[in-house]
């Protein structure tokens, strides 16, 4: 644990200087992600650039603060959201808020998307072409947004996003280099906790280390 920590303290110091030296005083044009947000979400609308456009109900963009230090973000849209055009709104979803309010936030207070906009069939998982496809818009999400912190929720989503195969149980427990100015978390999935509740302290133990980079005071509980 020691070294964990000693880590968060190393990835805070780079991050903060990243982040001085992005805004040491260079007139640059006033970044507007709310603008950012809303333009690639209209060049998504009514997407077909893959298969996945003929069988999805709704497009899942994703939902939550513009501004978010945080950003969680999942493998893909299931049944609900693929529903109600909203990630995480099921069950995990529910979940999700849970842990979300154990950290002492909102949902509104962060931002929640998902590699694919669009339900696989089944739930599968993503196809190579539709990751290829779909993820140039989430890293523009990404950049629209600027989060400090990034929560890559279960396996396909953490391995994706680190190009890698190492599985989530090697790759939860530390903060991972994500780019110059933010860092990703990865973590259990809450549908895999609602099966295997026993990970929970574990996924808890993720959340206090994304506190800890971004100094969120740990809420005091309620009598």
């Amino acid at each position: 644990m020691a070294e964990i920590y000693d880590d968060l303290i190393q990835l805070k110091a780079h991050l903060e200087r990243q982040r001085e030296l992005k805004n040491s005083g260079v007139l640059i044009e006033k970044h507007n992600p709310e603008n950012a947000l809303a333009s690639i979400l209209q060049e998504l609308e009514n997407c077909q650039r893959c298969d996945l456009g003929k069988t999805r109900n709704n497009l899942v963009f994703g939902k939550g603060n513009p501004n978010a230090e945080l950003m969680f973000i999942g493998e893909a849209p299931g049944g609900d959201e693929d529903l109600k055009g909203e990630p995480f709104v099921g069950r995990a979803g529910q979940l999700l808020g849970k842990i979300i309010g154990a950290m002492g936030k909102t949902r509104d207070q962060i931002y929640i998307a998902n590699i694919l906009k669009c339900r696989p069939p089944e739930n599968r998982n993503p196809k190579p072409t539709e990751i290829s496809v779909c993820s140039p818009f989430l890293k523009r999400q990404i950049e629209a947004i600027q989060p400090k912190v990034i929560c890559a929720l279960g396996t396909f989503a953490a391995q994706t996003m680190l190009n890698t195969d190492t599985t989530i149980g090697r790759l939860r427990g530390r903060p991972h280099p994500f780019n110059d100015t933010c860092v990703l978390v990865p973590t259990y999935h809450p549908a895999y906790l609602l099966r295997s509740p026993s990970k929970k302290k574990e996924v808890w133990d993720d959340m206090q280390m994304i506190m800890k980079l971004l100094d969120w005071k740990t809420p005091a509980k309620s009598a």
